[in-house]
């Protein structure tokens, strides 16, 4: 398909969707549980240029803040793109606990993004697991080593394996704009062949402050859309999601005509209810799709009860609330700052 011109090739992809899929599209939230990663070497990310003498187990967010914001989530009607934080943050049974109050408060399993997981910690996390998210970030190798020096592409390979064996689903992760060429689509295609993926999240680069590509130019919005077309047309029923940052919105509308699913990276939770977040809206509409959920609108809850049923502690639903209200406030001050406007 590399030799379609980009209409046709986003013709081919819009019309390849909507013979698939029908035409909605979901915000989906991805739930961090700290800003740190022992890692610390990937040159596209801002959990590699944190604070020097910051310990990492500091980097953790508190779980009542992780918890209250899966409540909100699920309130407003958004899918959870995964939870995910750094690698060796968390202990096993700290975030067994964390999958567990999770899948209780949506209702449903989760995408696990924390690296490489062995089959027994797998086998461990099943019942609140659905799938497991591969931060493959790039599949050219050269590319690869040099912007993920400490994280080889081997063990995702062997956790998709073991994923299968486990009939769990799996999903990977692809950046735009680090240096990839169209033809690294092969290398690609031949991955997702390879090891069965179900999901892909594509991305555009965000270049952050004190990285190799912290001047680097943002990929053309047109640049995303190729990689996502072509996708969408080796890959009719591939599961393909589009990260777009605030700054990048108005490409919404193109991406999902280019045959993306579903909408994420967008920051949510601090934007709820802006004019910004009213525009990713109003792009879906103009794709032609009907959007599932809200990026702006709160619907009425009683949120007490809604933590008060939780099989939390009483000191911790204490702490769920309270963190909780916070959000609220921010979301109803945005809401009553567009309305104002």
């Amino acid at each position: 398909m590399n030799n379609l011109t980009q209409d046709r090739l986003l013709r081919l992809a819009e019309q390849t969707f909507r013979n698939n899929f029908k035409p909605g599209v979901s915000f989906e939230r991805a739930i961090f549980f700290s800003w740190g990663c022992v890692i610390g070497d990937c040159a596209f990310c801002y959990m590699s240029k944190q604070p020097e003498g910051k310990e990492l187990r500091e980097t953790r967010r508190s779980q009542e803040s992780i918890l209250a914001e899966f409540i909100l989530a699920k309130a407003v009607g958004w899918d959870i793109g995964f939870f995910t934080g750094g690698m060796g943050i968390l202990q096993p049974s700290e975030l067994e606990f964390l999958l567990k109050s999770a899948t209780e408060i949506i209702g449903e399993k989760l995408w696990l993004s924390v690296g490489p997981v062995s089959k027994p910690l797998l086998k461990r996390y099943l019942p609140y697991i659905k799938g497991v998210v591969g931060s493959t970030e790039t599949i050219n190798p050269e590319l690869h080593q040099k912007v993920c020096p400490s994280k080889p592409l081997e063990p995702y390979e062997l956790m998709f394996k073991t994923a299968k064996e486990l009939n769990l689903k799996t999903a990977m992760t692809f950046i735009v704009g680090m240096g990839e060429a169209r033809e690294d689509l092969k290398l690609l295609i031949s991955f997702i062949q390879k090891y069965d993926i179900d999901k892909i999240h594509v991305y555009g680069l965000i270049p952050q402050q004190g990285t190799i590509f912290e001047k680097a130019e943002i990929p053309a919005k047109e640049e995303q859309a190729w990689w996502i077309a072509q996708l969408r047309v080796a890959f009719p029923r591939l599961d393909i999601q589009c990260g777009v940052w605030e700054d990048r919105v108005e490409r919404v509308s193109l991406l999902l005509k280019a045959g993306a699913n579903s909408i994420s990276k967008f920051r949510a939770t601090k934007l709820f209810g802006t004019t910004v977040a009213a525009e990713v809206e109003r792009q879906a509409a103009l794709a032609g799709r009907t959007f599932t959920g809200s990026l702006t609108i709160l619907p009425k809850a009683n949120w007490d009860e809604t933590v008060s049923v939780l099989s939390l502690d009483d000191k911790m639903k204490l702490r769920v609330r309270s963190k909780l209200e916070v959000y609220l406030r921010q979301i109803k001050k945005n809401i009553g700052n567009r309305v104002r406007a």
